[in-house]
């Protein structure tokens, strides 16, 4: 004890942690292997509360370290026989201590006692010797005696005595046997091999019946104490009248050995005596003599058999043999006697005892590997190897055992813990003997595991996708993120945020910090804004807190909130004007409707019908397309001016339409040469800025095509005066004064809008020429050639 505190002591002033804990540990060390057994001594029959010893002074611990280490003594054994006084650190006896109650039958009474700490843990080993005083007389198991002796016995014979039986040992134990003053006997005592002294009567002068039948002797044994204790029986001697033979034993000694869970009513041994004489003088009658009375209660004699049987429970923990004497005596008195000793054998009845000293019910997850969780202790009654014991732990657990000192264990961790795998721990420890019927018993000990914030929040989904539709009231509720957290309490309590970015803009949501619920926080335009993401970091309520993030992404789902809106012809612009050839045949694409709407889906699918026509047979708009085209032949009697309505309309709930108006007229002498349109789907979704940028890119490359041509042109002309004779074609006046607002008939422009994209595709083809024989226009009617055919073909797409 002086050392360890030197040793902590020394570590505080030197002021490193690191050096003072390995001091520690290196004090625990040499404390453990340098502990010695305090040893003490007591007299017996001490009062309650007698003083023992003062531990703290002969282990050198300050008082004050009794109470911060939680000092305490556990005695051996179910009973606890001592206690320790932390503020004084006195060890007293709990109550008056009788040697012959706790020690029977031995000739030293040590009772051995353990002093615990913990913070740090610490076993010390003591042992009170109970010291025997001499309270108890020496006692006779028979007040009187009676001896049958024949008148013929010789000087010199020997009659064994009971002896007396003293419970106090040493010393105080039986010492010495007196005999009462007669004529006739004299006492001897002996010892046997076993240490027992024996008490015989030995006969100094001969026997006469007629002169004196009876004697009575009176004999006294002495204990050694201070003052001296006796105990007197009285012996009275019976003179028999002449019998030339006694009964004789086949053996003088008996040795039996014997189990101890060997049943009732078990044959032991039969003793047999004969005597040679008729009558009564042969008759022999068996008893017990000398004999302890634990054995007369384990053992019953047939006093005619001579059959010696169990009439009680053998208990090798309790007596390891019995020594007996029986006495056959004949009818005429006459007797003799021989010893029966039995030895028990140990049988494993009893199951090692658990005894648990010291228990932590919790400990933190953690917690490093070698953390001692519980110390006990084990015990079996049995000796040898039913007596010998084994630990072990039941199941596949992050537990050990190791062994100290004095059958004790200290349950310690081998791994590392994870409450989130196993939050507590039924240990089940089973101790077994080492017998041939291996006997065991259980202890369960109950360890919770505590929670360490080791184990940061997980969200159910790395993306969240949510969505909303446009123009959506204020705080809307749009859905949910969840984050489990594996920790328990505080730890496992959940807070959530949104992660902004310096120099980001403030989001369009919020989300609640204990549940998750998102909310938009004012009304989204999917015009303006189609999807947007925003990073949310889910934190628990650990010191210091684990987080982790996650992304949502929230969609802005369109409604239709836009009308088709009309890029030809313009719709503030006044009615287009169109040419349409009288000899226009069926399916004459006269012109184009081209709308394209804001929203998307089928909020943004137009279809095309025509609601008003000068003449309603003459015209079909394509209902996806918007191509304007004639449903029959164009004749004579159709009007000159025609004026058509065309509705665009949405698919949309409710749906949203604009109406376009063309005007067509209807020449005679039109070239053939046209525009012709492909039949695509129509943009899906334009913008301002874009239909600027369409129109100007329009008028560029009509530019870029015009000089072209009039390239082409020049070109023709040169090959002409080489000898090439190539003709242009020429339009008449009306069709070129009535063209105002259409695009020039001579080139073929293939508008594509991509729908649900803000680029636009613009494929620009050669220009048509009629083809003529040998360079002369045709005839009203008549058929292009199959190379013009071809070059339609190649270069028209889908018009007519």
């Amino acid at each position: 004890g002086w050392l360890f505190w030197r040793v902590m002591a020394c570590g505080r002033r030197s002021g490193d942690s690191k050096r003072q804990v390995i001091l520690y540990i290196l004090c625990i060390c040499l404390c453990q292997s340098a502990a010695e057994t305090l040893r003490y001594s007591l007299p017996e029959e001490m009062e309650r509360e007698s003083f023992v010893a003062n531990i703290a002074k002969d282990l050198g611990v300050p008082l004050s370290q009794l109470a911060a280490r939680k000092a305490r003594v556990v005695s051996e054994g179910n009973k606890q026989l001592f206690r320790l006084d932390q503020s004084t650190g006195v060890l007293t006896a709990k109550e008056s201590l009788d040697r012959e109650e706790i020690c029977p039958q031995r000739d030293t009474c040590t009772l051995v006692f353990k002093i615990f700490f913990e913070n740090p843990l610490q076993l010390i080993r003591g042992e009170v010797e109970v010291r025997d005083i001499n309270d108890n007389a020496p006692v006779f198991p028979e007040k009187d005696m009676v001896l049958k002796i024949l008148e013929t016995a010789s000087p010199g014979s020997r009659f064994p005595l009971e002896s007396a039986q003293d419970k106090d040992v040493g010393i105080n134990g039986l010492q010495n046997y007196s005999l009462g003053p007669n004529p006739h006997f004299s006492l001897a005592i002996g010892t046997a091999k076993d240490g027992v002294k024996y008490l015989e009567l030995v006969l100094e002068r001969q026997l006469d019946r007629e002169e004196q039948g009876e004697l009575n002797l009176l004999l006294t044994a002495t204990d050694g104490g201070s003052p001296p204790r006796s105990g007197t029986a009285q012996v009275r001697i019976v003179v028999l009248d002449a019998n030339d033979n006694i009964p004789v034993f086949d053996r003088e000694v008996y040795e039996v050995r014997l189990a101890e869970n060997s049943p009732l009513e078990q044959l032991v041994v039969r003793v047999t005596a004969s005597d040679p004489d008729e009558g009564s003088n042969g008759e022999v009658r068996y008893a017990f003599t000398q004999t302890p009375e634990r054995s007369r209660q384990l053992f019953q004699l047939n006093p005619t058999t001579g059959e010696i049987r169990v009439v009680g429970n053998l208990d090798f923990e309790e007596a390891k043999s019995h020594k007996m004497v029986v006495k056959a005596t004949d009818g005429a008195g006459l007797y003799a006697h021989c010893k029966v000793q039995v030895e028990v054998l140990d049988v494993n009845d009893n199951a090692p005892e658990i005894a648990l000293t010291s228990l932590t019910a919790s400990i933190p997850e953690d917690a490093p590997p070698r953390t001692v969780v519980a110390l006990f202790s084990v015990r079996d009654r049995d000796s040898g190897d039913n007596g010998r014991t084994e630990c072990s732990i039941d199941g596949d657990l992050p537990f050990s055992l190791t062994p100290t000192f004095d059958n004790y264990y200290e349950l310690r961790t081998n791994a590392a813990l994870d409450r989130e795998r196993t939050a507590e721990y039924n240990i089940t420890i089973t101790a077994t003997d080492w017998g041939k019927k291996r006997l065991s018993s259980r202890e369960s000990i109950f360890v919770q595991i505590s929670d360490v914030n080791d184990n940061p929040p997980e969200f159910t989904q790395e993306v969240y996708t949510m969505s909303v539709t446009e123009n959506n009231s204020p705080m809307l509720r749009i859905g949910r993120m969840k984050a489990t957290d594996a920790d328990a309490g505080k730890n496992a309590r959940v807070n959530y945020a949104l992660v902004r970015q310096e120099g980001e803009e403030q989001p369009e949501l919020s989300i609640n910090a204990e549940n998750g619920d998102v909310y938009i926080l004012r009304p989204l335009d999917y015009e303006k804004v189609r999807a947007f993401e925003v990073t949310v970091r889910a934190a628990d309520g650990g010191s210091p807190p684990l987080s982790a993030q996650a992304v949502l992404r929230v969609l802005v789902r369109d409604e239709n909130d836009n009308a088709p809106v009309l890029l030809h012809p313009p719709p503030d612009s006044s009615a287009a004007g169109e040419l349409v050839p009288r000899w226009a045949p069926s399916g004459y694409l006269v012109a184009k409707v081209v709308a394209v709407d804001a929203d998307a889906g089928q909020n943004a699918w137009l279809s095309y019908e025509l609601a008003k026509a000068t003449e309603p047979g003459l015209f079909r708009v394509g209902l996806h397309s918007g191509e304007v085209r004639t449903a029959r032949a164009v004749t004579e009697r159709d009007a000159a001016r025609q004026r058509l309505i065309v509705l665009v309309r949405d698919r949309g709930q409710p749906p949203r339409s604009a109406t376009a108006t063309l005007a067509v007229a209807l020449v005679d002498g039109f070239s053939e040469a046209h525009l012709r349109v492909s039949e695509e789907a129509p943009a899906a979704e334009p913008d301002e800025p874009l239909t600027l940028y369409l129109i100007a890119a329009l008028a560029c490359v009509s530019a870029l095509f015009l000089a072209t041509a009039v390239a082409a042109v020049v070109a023709k002309v040169r090959r002409a005066r080489r000898g090439e004779t190539e003709t242009l074609p020429t339009f008449p006046p009306t069709a070129t004064e009535s063209s105002a607002g259409s695009l020039p008939r001579s080139y073929v422009y293939d508008v594509c809008f991509a729908a649900g994209t803000v680029n636009s595709e613009f494929r620009f083809l050669r220009p048509l020429f009629p083809c003529f024989p040998a360079g002369l226009p045709p005839a009203p009617g008549a058929q292009r050639s199959s190379v013009c055919s071809q070059d339609a073909a190649n270069l028209g797409g889908e018009g007519d």
